[in-house]
């Protein structure tokens, strides 16, 4: 299984919006897919004493992650870097395990011309430092708020291709991960 990490909790974001786009491109190349939305992380993970020892409203997003075969983030680019909703998500999940030989993907979403590339960046090194095996192509998309109809569809031929490719190399990606026996690299 993959699971879509959409890489934002504010509420009816662009993110989540390219995040259930990729969904049926990732099934159409062969993978199961999950949607994780950070907008429906319960309340209760964000007090001080959930930060090591998350409560256990937390239990399926760890067991999701923990049993994901490719996490494939969207990631939006906030204040030049990723959101910090998504690091302390990330800073909840068991260490070191978590994370530790998933294959990761990426894309870079932005209001702006560079598409979130300093966000996925960003987040590239916590995913190498959680001994990810990262993905070497991630789509980035400049100017997200034209990039899609109102219908929350992507209208872009070109983008939709990026994407569709893609998904078709993730899932590749993900079976050679997993094939090659690179879980304890």
């Amino acid at each position: 299984m993959i699971v879509v990490l959409s890489g934002s909790n504010r509420p009816r974001s662009r993110t989540l919006v390219v995040a259930r786009a990729l969904v049926p491109l990732l099934e159409a190349a062969g993978a199961e897919a999950r949607l994780m939305n950070l907008e429906d992380l319960p309340g209760d993970l964000f007090v001080p004493t959930s930060y090591g020892n998350p409560p256990p409203s937390f239990q399926p997003y760890q067991a999701a992650i923990s049993g994901a075969e490719g996490v494939l983030t969207v990631v939006p680019e906030y204040n030049g870097s990723y959101p910090g909703a998504l690091k302390y998500f990330i800073d909840l999940l068991k260490f070191p395990e978590s994370l530790h030989g998933v294959a990761a993907g990426f894309v870079g979403i932005a209001s702006g011309e560079w598409g979130g590339l300093r966000a996925v960046e960003h987040l590239q090194q916590v995913f190498r430092y959680r001994r990810a095996h990262i993905y070497g192509h991630s789509v980035y998309v400049r100017e997200v708020h034209r990039a899609l109809d109102p219908a929350g569809q992507v209208q872009d031929a070109a983008l939709r291709a990026r994407l569709e490719e893609l998904a078709r190399g993730f899932v590749a990606f993900c079976r050679q991960v997993r094939g090659e026996g690179l879980q304890g690299a």
